[in-house]
């Protein structure tokens, strides 16, 4: 009984990394797809029933979201992540960190630095990111 129990236990910690090394290449997709204004990616990275919560106090759903990633006004030079912590929990992940944003914003330079959390469940055997929310430490 005790060794099946480890057993489970191995598995399902060797289940939670796998899973956790998704969440980071997903973290990372995101990204990219800022960076090129690829709403079709962001698409498949957020639910149906996505909130995201920007640094300004603005909250959007998935619809408004993926009209702001089209928007070329914005034009990002730099978006990277740091010091990402991933807590999982079963069929739910939990990322934390900091993120680094340069560019420019309607014609005018920006650069911010902010904390981020990620709420990314899994639904129908694939992660998506339920809600997102930002904090500016800087610009």
């Amino acid at each position: 009984m005790l060794s099946a129990s480890l057993a489970a236990a191995q598995t399902s910690s060797a289940d939670a990394r796998a899973d956790e090394s998704k969440i980071l290449a997903l973290e990372n997709g995101w990204n990219q797809a800022q960076l090129y204004h690829d709403a079709k990616a962001l698409e498949s990275l957020v639910a149906d029933t996505f909130v995201n919560t920007d640094y300004d106090g603005t909250v959007s759903n998935k619809a408004q979201f993926l009209t702001d990633a089209k928007d070329k006004s914005y034009h990002a030079d730099i978006v990277a992540n740091e010091n990402v912590k991933v807590q999982m929990y079963r069929d739910v992940a939990v990322v934390t960190g900091t993120y680094h944003t340069k560019g420019t914003n309607r014609g005018k330079p920006f650069e911010h630095w902010g904390r981020f959390t990620d709420t990314w469940v899994s639904l129908n055997g694939r992660w998506q990111c339920v809600a997102s929310h930002s904090s500016l430490i800087s610009k």
